[in-house]
């Protein structure tokens, strides 16, 4: 039996600077940040995501702070660079 493993999307909205510099220091050290309050947990177990989830609801505030957590079922394609700086586009 395999141990599926998947990738989350974890985003928020914090309305307490504090609370913001905890949770943003914790995701720093189990994920990937992708901008500043979206996070990229890659191939994760349900467990060590529940556990994750936990830690973050010890950390917000339930009724001030949005907490969400995204289930990233198609990795996506790479194509190439997201800016052609050679050639940008521009718009006039």
């Amino acid at each position: 039996m395999s141990i599926v493993k998947k990738d989350y999307l974890i985003c928020y909205d914090i309305s307490d600077e504090r609370r913001l510099a905890k949770l943003a220091r914790y995701l720093e050290k189990v994920s990937l940040r992708i901008q500043y309050s979206i996070f990229l947990l890659p191939k994760t177990t349900t467990k060590e995501l529940q556990n994750i989830i936990d830690e973050m609801l010890d950390t917000i505030d339930r009724d001030a702070d949005d907490l969400r957590v995204y289930t990233i079922k198609n990795s996506g394609y790479k194509a190439g660079t997201a800016v052609d700086l050679k050639h940008p586009f521009i718009i006039t």
